[in-house]
């Protein structure tokens, strides 16, 4: 078995929510809508198809023919804005597996991704895309399996509806955990299963807690959590690593230093997601592996550029 079949790493395409937002004052933590990907076992896991997945896409041109396993939390312009613009999606050879939960309105994952790409939206149909593209319906507390892998799924607290994500590998798990609004009176029972002795929780952080609440415009109801609730469920969860995730795109670099020195006062191990940043999970070595074993007593995190 290669060193990538034995990897379980993070690497994140977009991370700003609502829309994107490239610009002078926005290049280090990037303007691209949310598009995480994961590599699991010589296995690839995307999640969310925003203007990030294009970016990802271009990266895998070179190394087609490409197998995926593509998660929609929900299908809000920012999480699937980037998919008319997949490459590697016209390429014949290529095969997507597709996976999302039955709208409110009954729709699908694949009719609100066919929807989009409609006139008068957009100059080509979904079925112009080549590859293969196989879809399914993801069920709210049902478990997916692929292979080795078991994704958790759960309920999120979104206008229209979102699902959370949990990837667990080996003894490795990463919770993804975007759109989705806190309660006031208590922690959210979902977020927090799937947060659970988490090695990375990757956690919807668009608002601080005083623009939540802010007497002129607050934030509430529209869906989305905070940095400083964030922490609540890292510690109450005992999550090794906070990712700070789903950047307001009023949020400038400078502003989102702050957020990172502030968050890691509260919680040493919380980090800003950023465009090109890559988190390794530690994961066990199996005995047979000819390489040698090392002990992860401690959590270690890796970042990179890509």
């Amino acid at each position: 078995m290669s060193r990538i079949e034995n990897q379980f790493t993070v690497h994140f395409w977009g991370v700003r929510g609502s829309i994107p937002c490239p610009g002078p004052h926005t290049v280090r933590y990037g303007g691209n809508t949310p598009c995480v990907e994961m590599r699991v076992g010589g296995r690839r896991l995307i999640f969310d198809g925003g203007t990030g997945l294009h970016v990802l896409g271009q990266s895998l041109l070179p190394n087609m023919p490409i197998e995926a396993h593509v998660f929609f939390t929900h299908s809000h312009w920012d999480h699937m804005q980037g998919f008319p613009f997949f490459s590697p999606g016209f390429v014949k050879g290529n095969t997507f597996h597709i996976y999302g939960a039955i709208a409110p309105d009954g729709s699908t994952i694949e009719q609100r991704l066919n929807d989009q790409m409609l006139h008068p939206n957009f100059p080509v149909p979904l079925q112009i895309m080549q590859a293969n593209l196989d879809f399914y319906d993801v069920i709210s507390g049902r478990p997916i399996h692929i292979h080795d892998i078991i994704i958790e799924t759960a309920p999120l607290n979104h206008p229209g509806e979102a699902v959370g994500y949990r990837v667990n590998w080996r003894g490795g798990a990463v919770a993804y955990i975007t759109d989705t609004e806190h309660y006031s009176d208590r922690l959210d029972e979902n977020a927090l299963r799937l947060a659970r002795n988490a090695d990375i929780l990757i956690y919807d952080c668009t608002y601080t807690d005083e623009e939540y609440n802010s007497p002129i415009q607050p934030k509430i109801g529209w869906g989305h959590s905070t940095w400083q609730e964030g922490v609540k469920i890292a510690r109450s969860a005992n999550v090794k690593t906070l990712v700070i995730f789903h950047h307001d795109p009023s949020h400038d670099d400078e502003f989102l230093d702050r957020v990172g020195q502030e968050a890691a006062q509260k919680f040493p191990s919380a980090i800003m997601a950023r465009e090109g940043m890559v988190v390794q999970v530690p994961v066990p070595v199996p005995l047979s592996e000819s390489f040698p074993i090392r002990k992860f007593s401690t959590y270690r995190l890796q970042s990179e550029q890509l």
